[in-house]
């Protein structure tokens, strides 16, 4: 029995094969998370049984002295080994529109106050250009995703849960975005990168280069790992704040700033490296561990490139674009991990009590005219309830929908959509 049938989630599934011959590994970030405390706001998926199953991981000997420390893996390789045996993972975003819910504001604000949105101390802040966006709507189940390519194993959409998902399989599979000139370092000096992963017992890797069409820059020096509960880098742990609970969704968000690397899971921060000493030039989506048994899903996958701070920013342009304030699917309910931005504008509102904002929403230009400026007018609305409730007083905010009627690119791509659908804070 497959884990879908063992589950009962809608899961199809397609082979593809294409195994590539493989580099040497440049950055691993190993997410192991299927033990991770569980979050209300990312738990969609109730599997009935923990499934157990104990993998040989195959690694280089530089990776493999590490991971035996982590995983317990005692068995010694040859120094022969080649990058064919490394071990590697995976990584990745976004939201939508449907129709608007009349209760949403007020689901948010009861959200704030139960804390389900509380990530106080959250203060990741995406990029505010998207270079990549994959949220996989309108992919075919057991289909490869068409915004990817193939790096080796095997990758397909599946449906979980009524969402599209990029199910990775076996052989290793490892898949990088789908980009022009993805040869050359197509990663600006500042940039994010967010997804949302499923794990059960299985592992995954993010490589800050493009495996099949870049060369490895940093000669297999640099790896980040990430246990069931921890991150680790250069010997130095870094634990996750909570109990271990089964497995459930997790947000992934990565931060880097001209050689500045932060890494958090869900609300926490688990590391904040002041010098990475390489440049990324690009992304492959790595796991070793995935299998039909071990499930790895991952969604709502964005690459995008930083800017300059929230206070120069309103200084220089009067107003912030924020296009990673995200909420549930056709509703003005935020996501928890839109409370990265918000926290920083508050901040900034209390350190500076002059200021005065406008709160405005945009769409896309998928739906309808009407639907869609009622659900930009709602979702304002939902932002500026929710500063208030964080204490900014009301007579500071308004709010106001524009629908898509104000696009600052076109539409006709993932990314173009993604940069369109934004929250604005213009000073009043």
């Amino acid at each position: 029995m497959s884990v879908c049938e063992f589950a009962g989630l809608t899961c199809q599934r397609s082979v593809n094969k294409n195994p590539k011959s493989m580099k040497t590994i440049h950055i691993v970030l190993t997410l192991s998370l299927g033990l991770l405390v569980a979050n209300p706001a990312y738990t969609q998926i109730d599997l009935l049984k923990k499934v157990k199953k104990k993998t040989e991981q195959k690694t280089d000997e530089t990776v493999d002295d590490e991971l035996d420390k982590i995983f317990g893996n005692k068995k010694k390789k040859d120094k022969t080994t080649t990058a064919e045996d490394a071990t590697e993972q995976t990584a990745v975003m976004e939201t939508g529109t449907s129709e608007p819910d009349a209760e949403a504001t007020a689901e948010t604000a009861e959200a704030v106050k139960t804390g389900v949105l509380s990530w106080a101390k959250y203060d990741f802040v995406p990029g505010d250009k998207v270079i990549f966006e994959d949220d996989l709507v309108g992919e075919e189940n057991g289909e490869f995703p068409s915004r990817w390519d193939l790096y080796k194993g095997v990758a397909e959409v599946a449906e979980v849960d009524g969402e599209n998902v990029i199910y990775l399989r076996g052989g290793g599979p490892a898949i990088v975005p789908y980009m022009k000139n993805s040869d050359q370092d197509y990663l600006p000096e500042i940039f994010t990168v967010e997804f949302d992963i499923y794990f059960g017992y299985s592992y995954a890797t993010m490589y800050l280069y493009d495996r099949k069409n870049q060369e490895d820059p940093s000669g297999n020096q640099d790896y980040m790992t990430v246990g069931y509960n921890y991150l680790e880098i250069y010997g130095s742990k870094s634990m996750y704040p909570a109990e271990l609970k089964e497995e459930r969704w997790a947000h992934i968000a990565v931060a880097y700033t001209d050689g500045k690397y932060k890494a958090y899971l869900d609300d926490t921060r688990l590391l904040n490296v002041p010098r990475l000493d390489i440049d990324p030039s690009g992304i492959t989506l790595y796991s070793y561990h995935a299998r039909d048994d071990q499930p790895i899903y991952i969604k709502n996958i964005r690459i995008a490139e930083g800017g300059v701070k929230y206070y120069d920013r309103v200084m220089e342009d009067g107003k912030i674009i924020a296009n990673g304030i995200r909420f549930d699917v056709g509703k003005a309910t935020l996501k928890p991990e839109s409370m990265g931005i918000i926290n920083e504008v508050v901040d900034l509102m209390k350190e500076h009590p002059d200021l005065r904002f406008s709160v405005e929403g945009h769409t896309d230009s998928d739906g309808d005219d009407a639907f869609n400026m009622e659900l930009s007018d709602k979702r304002a609305e939902s932002v500026k309830s929710t500063m208030i409730s964080m204490g900014i007083a009301a007579d500071r905010l308004e709010s106001k929908g524009w629908g898509e009627s104000m696009p600052i690119t076109d539409n006709s791509s993932p990314e173009g959509k993604a940069n369109n659908r934004r929250v604005e804070f213009v000073k009043l």
